[in-house]
């Protein structure tokens, strides 16, 4: 038990409710290993039937992690304590997407980062007009991880590539339309129906029989665009088309990519490529942890998180500063494995059942 998490149950339903109001609930290392106990506890209770995950207040509902433990680890510890927070965070996330039993993600407000790493797995995924859903690591010099290299691919066209690049926010009509959350809830009636799930009716009937008709998905009508642009391999050959582009749009998103950390766009677009490679989403995880316990050493990170959260200026300098100083001898480093004794693991009473 964390006081940064409340941990219930209601009859037959689990309830997990982040409680970090200040920090747009941003999961700490304590939340992540709370929160897997109390699940792996409830895998093996018969008298436990679905689990709901929510925020208890604010504006939620998770706005990441703790990149600022992180950055601090970096600079103090040689990674180690860093390296242990996404060790923790990763095998959360693993746990849930293995999870038989039905999880519900209340994605009401800020879900970014580790907030997309603990609901993208659930089964149920409901969004509302408070939602903002964004993968903002490329402003921190990270790269999208918490399963982003699964889930991100598997997205329509080149929508996983555009939200990697971009870090667009979108709105919880948008994230419907993606397939990043089953449901559209008007956000005053998620009381009713978490109350009728708890008195026992099946959470997805439930979730159907409540759904709103969602406001127009803008990303929706940019979709061609997106994938025509967004479709190539390689971030120069992105760069080159968005400015090949001379609307509104591509000049806006074309901003946006020249802003990213460039090592870690070119992370993203071969994390995307290896995922192809991965037999089941703990591979996936091996290899994001792999990319994390490098990335989070090099100036990129440390610089990029100085920029937007501590000193706030927003002004990072990467290095490389530029997409050709980015090498494949770089991302060879990158993505290569680990030691034997360093590499992810999942609980041991997962492990086979990737």
């Amino acid at each position: 038990m964390t006081e940064e998490l409340n941990i219930h149950t209601h009859g037959k339903v689990g309830h997990l409710s982040l409680k970090r109001p200040k920090a747009l609930h941003a999961l700490t290392q304590g939340m992540c290993e709370a929160m897997a106990d109390a699940l792996l506890a409830w895998r093996d209770d018969d008298a436990i039937e679905a689990v709901i995950l929510d925020h208890a207040e604010g504006r939620g509902f998770c706005a990441g992690g703790d990149v600022q433990l992180v950055r601090n680890s970096a600079l103090e510890d040689g990674g180690t304590a860093g390296r242990a927070f996404f060790h923790a965070e990763y095998r959360l996330n693993h746990l849930m997407f293995t999870y038989t039993k039905p999880i519900i993600a209340f994605m009401d407000g800020v879900t970014m980062g580790g907030g997309v790493g603990i609901s993208q797995p659930c089964g149920l995924r409901v969004a509302t007009e408070n939602t903002m859903f964004a993968m903002p690591e490329g402003s921190i010099g990270l790269f999208p991880d918490v399963g982003a290299g699964w889930y991100l691919p598997r997205l329509p066209g080149a929508t996983g590539k555009f939200l990697a690049l971009t870090a667009a926010r979108l709105s919880g009509a948008e994230c419907l339309w993606a397939g990043l959350a089953t449901h559209y809830l008007e956000a005053e009636h998620l009381a009713a129906a978490k109350a009728r799930i708890v008195a026992g009716e099946a959470p997805a009937a439930v979730l159907d029989d409540m759904s709103a008709a969602p406001p127009e998905a803008r990303l929706a009508g940019n979709a061609p665009k997106i994938d025509a642009i967004f479709g190539h391999d390689t971030l120069e050959g992105i760069l080159a088309a968005l400015e090949a582009d001379d609307s509104e749009w591509a000049a806006k998103e074309l901003k946006a990519v020249q802003a990213k950390c460039p090592a870690t766009s070119k992370v993203a677009l071969r994390q995307f490529a290896e995922n192809a490679q991965c037999a089941d989403f703990a591979a996936n995880m091996v290899m994001e942890y792999r990319i994390a316990s490098r990335m989070m050493l090099r100036h990129d990170f440390i610089e990029g998180v100085r920029a937007v959260l501590v000193d706030k200026d927003g002004k990072p300098q990467w290095n490389p500063a530029t997409p050709e100083g980015v090498t494949d001898a770089m991302l060879d480093e990158i993505f290569a494995p680990l030691a034997d004794s360093e590499e992810w693991t999942p609980f041991a009473q997962l492990a086979s059942n990737a």
